[in-house]
This record gives structure tokens, sequence and C-alpha cells, in this order.
């Protein structure tokens, strides 16, 4: 199949790691191996570039720290680009949107994250903060007014879309995926003893430790109860989170960001991954982890309804009810063995390769 040059232009990219970042390199990867060429243009930072990378000027973004802000150029090596995909509504997605423009080219753009859930960064009172996530949903909904196609990783993300955001354009789902081959059940005694985890049951998460994933709500939950927490990552709520954990009855560890490498070994160490987040389009830290074996106590809230299903991968409570999430959270742990055996009989559905195989049937229908 003739594959088309794809220029994807995103806001965040290594070595920023968040679940934005792992599916434009996950992708481009999966491109490349199928005999098609991704550049990727971003904002630079300490990433050293690959072929096919192209990092554009940037500044720190001053109200979240780790995030930088790409000057929305376009480098002259992506010029002979057949389709464009920006994986944000910003000024590097504002970059692709030019040189769509400039050669008639097909536009996708993928919906990741509301951007009106990150207006507590910027505002100081709820007024505000209500003006500004007004004022994003219509800055969403112009921008992806201008596209093609608007790449949804999940249904409740579509819908949201389609509803909420209230797009003309037409939206398709196609899930973010996870790259199986390498996210898989692997031994943990090196990994435990590296970062000093305990024996015993141990309750995890890793990702980004923003505000709105609610993540005092894994302390909170599970205070008094006899768990080790493992928290890898970091982000501006972390000093909370850890002075949460500090004033709490509950062992908790702190790993900061792990290298990739490590990730396998420690979802593997986990027997629940915790995830209480309201906001998420997609969970891909969910799917990783249940593709090494391990079921997630979640919350019924956005896409994190869909992404975990319900004592197959795991257990979801109300969003906010810290005595159900404490009870999935317990229940999770007793039925760890059933749940994991779930989870990696749906390795194959979950797969980077399933989601790709419909990327290009997305790709296809634009050309």
């Amino acid at each position: 199949m003739d594959l088309p040059r794809v220029a994807a232009f995103t806001d965040t990219y290594l070595p920023t790691h968040n679940g934005v970042t792992y599916t434009v390199q996950t992708w481009r990867d999966r491109w490349h191996r199928r005999g098609g060429h991704m550049d990727v243009v971003y904002p630079d930072g300490d990433h050293e570039a690959a072929a096919g990378e192209y990092p554009v000027s940037s500044l720190p973004f001053p109200f979240y720290e780790g995030f930088r802000v790409g000057v929305p150029g376009v480098p002259e090596a992506v010029d002979n680009a057949e389709l464009v995909h920006a994986h944000s509504p910003f000024s590097l997605g504002l970059a692709g949107m030019r040189l769509a423009r400039k050669h008639d080219l097909p536009m996708a753009a993928s919906y990741h994250t509301p951007t009106s859930e990150y207006a507590d960064y910027l505002a100081f009172t709820r007024p505000i903060e209500r003006t500004i996530e007004r004022s994003a949903t219509k800055y969403e909904r112009r921008f992806l007014d201008r596209t093609d196609v608007v790449v949804a990783p999940s249904e409740r993300t579509a819908d949201h879309v389609r509803d909420t955001v209230g797009t003309t354009t037409p939206v398709e789902v196609v899930s973010n995926g996870v790259d199986a081959d390498f996210f898989r059940p692997v031994a943990t005694d090196r990994f435990r003893s590296r970062h000093g985890v305990p024996d015993g049951p141990i309750v995890g998460y890793t990702g980004r430790h923003g505000y709105e994933k609610n993540l005092t709500a894994i302390v909170e939950a599970t205070d008094g109860m006899d768990v080790t927490l493992a928290f890898g990552g970091d982000g501006p709520a972390r000093a909370d989170l850890e002075e949460k954990a500090a004033a709490a009855d509950v062992d908790a560890h702190f790993l900061g960001w792990l290298d990739r490498e490590e990730l396998p070994a420690f979802y593997a160490t986990m027997d629940a991954f915790a995830f209480p987040s309201p906001v998420e389009t997609q969970g891909i830290a969910a799917l990783e982890a249940n593709a090494c074996g391990t079921p997630v106590a979640g919350v019924a809230s956005a896409a994190l309804a869909d992404t975990i299903v319900q004592g197959e991968t795991g257990y979801k409570a109300p969003a906010g009810d810290i005595e159900a999430f404490r009870d999935v959270i317990e229940r999770t742990l007793a039925e760890r063995d059933r749940l994991g055996e779930e989870c990696l009989a749906r390795r194959d559905f979950i797969s980077v390769a399933h989601s790709v195989d419909r990327l290009t049937e997305v790709y296809d229908q634009l050309r």
C-alpha cells in the first residue's frame, strides 16, 4: 500500500513524558516500519533529534513547569509532506495548518486533551476560570472546523468533540494504542531492588502529576490500608501529593520520572494501577498497565468509563467518591490474578498495530 508522507506537528514531545509524546513517537515508529514516512515537528528542548525529527525554537511556558511553547514555524524539510496531522490546536498545530493551506494538503487533527481542563493553571478565581474554559472551547471549535477530520482516542472523547466542542468536522475514533511488544509482563526483582520498592501489595501510578488528575485521591483512599504506594512521574501537583502522603497513614514512594525502559517492570510490580483522573481522553497509562497484566482501579468518568472494562480489566468508581474508590482498589487487589489474565487476553485488541491499521484507513479517506 502506498502510504502518504505525513508531517506531524505537536506542542509536546521528548524529553517531556506524557501520553501525547508516546503516541506521536509510537505512531511515527510504526508508520516507518510499514514503509511510510512521518516527520515530527516539535518545540526544541533537551531531546537529541533523530532523523525525521525537526525541533523549532521554543520558550518556557510560565504557567506549567516542564512545558515549552514552540515558535510556530514550518521547517523546510517537511515541505514535501502529502498530509498534515496536528496533535495540538495551538502554536505548532497552527504551523501545521499553515503548511496544509500553503500546499492544499489534507489535514487531520488529534484531540488529545480538552484545553479547558487547564484553566485553573491560568486563573486565580472561579469566574476567570469559567471564562477561560468557555474561550478555550470556542477556540478548539474554530481550529477543528478548519481541518478535514478530527481523530479522537475514544468514543467518549468523540462525543465530547461533537456535542460539547461542537465542531462540524467529521470525527473518527482511533485509539492511541499500546506498543504490546514493549509493554508486556516482565520480571520485577531488579526494579524493586533498584528503587527500594518493598514486597507486599503495591498500588501505583505513573505519569504527569497534574492537579486535574486528582492524584491525592489515591492517598486518601488508601489511608490506613495495608499497601505500599509507588508514584512514578512528576509535575506541578507533586509537592502537594507528597505532603498529603506524609500526613497520612500510608507508605508512599515517589520515584520521579522513570526511564521508558523501566516502565514495563514498574507496571508489572503493581498489583493495582490507581487512576482517579476524571479528565482523560483515553487514559493510555491504563492500557499500558493492562498490557503488562496489571488491572486498573479507576473512575467512571470521561474516557476511563470505557477504557476500564468493569470486572475484566479492573474496576471503576464514581469520580470524587473516595469511599467508592477505596472499595474498587480493594476489589481490584482481591481479584488481581483473575483480572490480570483478562488484561493479557486483550493485548492484541489494545495494541498500537491495531490503532495504526485504523489510522491508515482514516488517512486513506482524506486522499
